[in-house]
């Protein structure tokens, strides 16, 4: 088994190794309709992918960005040992690709599924992709909560991916419907988000007025991927059903 997976560059690496180790593959996850396997073909196809396109860019040839399928397909097809060693050598060569991208200049662009990233930012997307789909499987341990809460996984979710998230939502609204919100977590920049059938913006401000939601860290990044932590309580809000049952469709994840 590979194990040139550098932790200080993938702290998240090994919590999701060990949360996967403790169950089943058939096990249920809170990634709604996937199992333990359904994540582990996830991961080892996210990995391949961003090692692909930023190897292909580093090479001065870049390279469209594969759709789920045709990434995830081959994985699903092998047993159980097969994806599990795919998994950490995809991990691995990741690893080497974002070593080798060290010495790019952060700010560069490279096209990734119908946008751009920083180069920095493909290692940043599978921690917080690890991240993720770690609480997805133990749910709202102290261990992932604190992870969520980490302020590059905010910042991340919304300059990197935020309009991405958004889009299945988006694709609810009624022409002519407009969504503005303001989600909050105390002590932080609020998350702003304004979305009508033909434009979105997501972006991060200094807090001003009322909020559309109040919680915290961990459960806001959880809002924003579509999901929603354990315990309710955690998120409350004024504005009332109607515009709050509006602003939780919108955030509905890929």
């Amino acid at each position: 088994m590979p194990s040139n997976i550098d932790t200080d560059r993938f702290p998240e690496w090994r919590p999701f190794i060990d949360a996967v180790q403790q169950r089943r593959p058939d096990t249920g996850t809170w990634c709604e309709a996937w199992t333990v396997r359904d994540i582990v073909v996830h991961q080892a196809g996210n990995a391949e992918e961003l090692a692909r396109v930023l190897s292909a860019h580093l090479e001065g040839q870049p390279v469209g960005t594969r759709g789920f399928e045709e990434r995830e397909g081959p994985l699903r097809a092998m047993n159980d040992t097969d994806l599990w060693a795919a998994l950490h050598d995809r991990m691995a060569t990741l690893n080497e690709i974002a070593e080798a991208a060290d010495d790019v200049p952060a700010d560069t662009d490279v096209g990734w599924t119908g946008r751009t990233m920083k180069v920095p930012w493909f290692a940043e997307h599978m921690r917080e992709e690890l991240v993720l789909h770690t609480w997805d499987i133990t749910g709202d341990n102290a261990a992932a909560q604190r992870q969520l809460a980490q302020a590059w996984m905010t910042t991340h979710s919304v300059i990197a991916v935020g309009k991405p998230l958004l889009a299945k939502g988006v694709k609810q609204l009624q022409p002519g419907e407009r969504i503005e919100a303001r989600l909050r977590v105390s002590g932080s920049e609020d998350v702003v988000i304004d979305a009508d059938a033909e434009r979105t913006t997501i972006s991060l401000a200094e807090p001003d007025g009322p909020a559309t939601l109040e919680t915290d860290a961990a459960a806001r990044v959880l809002l924003l991927w579509g999901r929603r932590p354990a315990d309710p309580s955690r998120i409350s809000s004024s504005v009332g059903p109607e515009t709050l049952g509006r602003v939780r469709t919108l955030l509905s994840g890929y």
